[in-house]
C-alpha cells in the first residue's frame, strides 16, 4: 500500500518519456533526411549543453565565489577545444570552401599553430584571475576544464569524423543506443528482477538482456533498409559550381555497402556486407555503451545529484541522454579507423599538393615507375 501514492507520479514521468522520446525520434528523422549540416550543428549544442551541465556542478561543489570573467574563460577554453580538435578534420574535407576564401585557408593551414597561440592567450588570462583566498578551487575548475575539453570536445570531433564518412555511421550507432535504452527500459519495467550494479540500482539483467536482444534485431532490420538510400551511405562532399559551392551525396558505393544476392529457394536476397559491421557495433551497443550510462550514475552519485539537469522532460539534462552516445561514437570512430576506412583518391590528391614541388615531381615518378614495373602503363 505504501507505494500506491507512487503511482500517478510514475505514470506522469512514462508520459513525460514516452512524448519527449517521440519528439526526439521525429526530430532526429528530420534532420537526417536533410543532411550533415543540421547534424554538425545539433552535435555542437549537445556539446556545449553537455558541457555547462558538468561545469555547472563542478561550481556547485566548490562553491567558488563570482570572479568577473572567469566563468567566461570556461567558455573561451571550449572554443579553442572545438577549433584544434576539428581543424585538420574540416581542412580535409573542406577544401573547397579554403580554395574559395582566403580566411578559412589560412584558419585551416594554420590551425595548429594558432591553437597553441589561443590556448597560450587563455593560460595568460586564467593567471590573471587568480585569487590568494580560492587559488586551490581555481586551478582545481581549470583541471575539470581540461578533463571536459577531453572527454567531450574529443568525442564531438570524432562524431563529426564518423559524420563525413557517411551518415549511416552517425545515424545508426544512435538509433542502436536508443533502441537498446527503449528495450532496456521495457524489460526493466516488467520483467526486471535482478539488479545488474550496484552504482545504478533500477539497472536490471533482464532489462540489460532485453535491450540487446531488441537492439539487435531492429538494428538489423534498419540497416538494412538504411543500405537501399544513397543518401545515407555515400560520403557528403561539397564541389565547386561556377560561383557556388554544392553539397553532394553522389559515389560510387564501397563494397560494403553493395548487395550480395543470395537465392533461397523460391525467392532471394540481398545481403550487404555492412549488415556484418552492424553486429559488431550492436554487441558494443548492447553490452559496453551502457557503462557509460553507469560512469555517468556514479558521477551524479558522487555530487549527491540526481540528474545533470531538466532539460529534457522525463530524462533529465543532455548528459543523461547522451551519456553512451559519446562513448558508442567513439567506438565507431576507432572500428572505422581500423577495419573499414579505405583511402579515396581525392584525399590522398589533396595530401600531395600539401607537399614541396620537387616531393610531389618524386612522388610522380615513384608512383609512374611502379605502375610501368606492374604492367599497367
Amino acid at each position: 500500500m505504501a507505494s500506491e501514492p507512487d503511482q500517478p507520479a510514475i505514470k506522469k514521468n512514462w508520459v513525460q518519456r514516452s512524448l519527449t522520446a517521440t519528439f526526439l525520434i521525429l526530430y532526429f528523422i528530420g534532420i537526417t533526411y536533410i543532411g550533415l549540416t543540421p547534424i554538425w550543428l545539433t552535435s555542437l549544442v549537445i556539446q556545449i549543453k553537455c558541457f555547462q551541465e558538468i561545469i555547472t556542478i563542478a561550481y556547485n561543489y566548490k562553491k567558488l565565489p563570482e570572479i568577473p570573467l572567469f566563468r567566461t574563460l570556461n567558455w573561451y577554453f571550449l572554443f579553442v577545444a572545438n577549433y584544434f580538435f576539428c581543424g585538420a578534420t574540416f581542412a580535409q574535407y573542406l577544401k573547397v570552401f579554403a580554395a574559395k576564401y582566403l580566411v578559412v585557408n589560412l584558419l585551416f593551414k594554420y590551425h595548429k599553430f594558432l591553437s597553441f597561440c589561443l590556448y597560450m592567450t587563455g593560460m595568460i588570462w586564467f593567471l590573471s584571475l587568480l585569487r590568494r583566498k580560492v587559488i586551490r578551487q581555481q586551478f582545481s575548475l581549470l583541471a575539470w576544464v581540461h578533463f571536459l575539453c577531453i572527454i567531450i570536445v574529443l568525442q564531438s570531433y570524432m562524431i563529426i569524423q564518423n559524420l563525413f564518412e557517411g551518415l549511416v555511421w552517425v545515424v545508426i550507432p544512435v538509433t542502436l543506443v536508443f533502441v537498446n535504452d527503449i528495450f532496456a527500459y521495457i524489460f526493466g519495467r516488467f520483467y526486471g528482477k535482478t539488479p545488474l550494479i550496484k552504482v545504478s540500482p533500477k539497472k536490471t539483467l533482464e532489462g540489460f538482456l532485453g535491450g540487446g536482444l531488441g537492439a539487435l534485431t531492429l538494428g538489423i532490420l534498419i540497416s538494412w533498409a538504411v543500405c537501399h538510400i544513397d543518401h545515407m551511405v555515400c560520403p557528403t562532399k561539397f564541389i565547386p559550381v561556377e560561383d557556388s559551392i554544392k553539397m553532394t551525396t553522389e559515389c560510387t558505393r564501397s563494397f560494403i555497402f553493395q548487395p550480395i544476392s543470395y537465392s533461397l529457394g523460391l525467392f532471394s536476397v540481398n545481403y550487404y556486407p555492412f549488415l556484418f559491421h552492424i553486429i559488431i557495433l550492436t554487441l558494443f551497443a548492447s553490452l559496453i555503451a551502457p557503462f557509460g550510462g553507469f560512469c555517468a550514475s556514479g558521477f551524479k552519485r558522487a555530487f549527491n545529484t540526481k540528474d545533470f539537469g531538466d532539460l529534457i522532460p522525463g530524462h533529465g539534462g543532455m548528459m543523461d541522454r547522451f551519456d553512451c552516445q559519446y562513448l558508442m561514437a567513439t567506438f565507431v570512430n576507432v572500428y572505422i579507423i581500423s577495419f573499414v576506412r579505405n583511402y579515396s583518391v581525392e584525399r590522398i590528391f589533396v595530401r600531395v599538393l600539401y607537399l614541396e614541388e620537387d616531393n610531389q615531381v618524386k612522388f610522380y615518378n615513384l608512383l609512374k615507375n611502379s605502375l610501368t614495373s606492374q604492367g599497367i602503363l
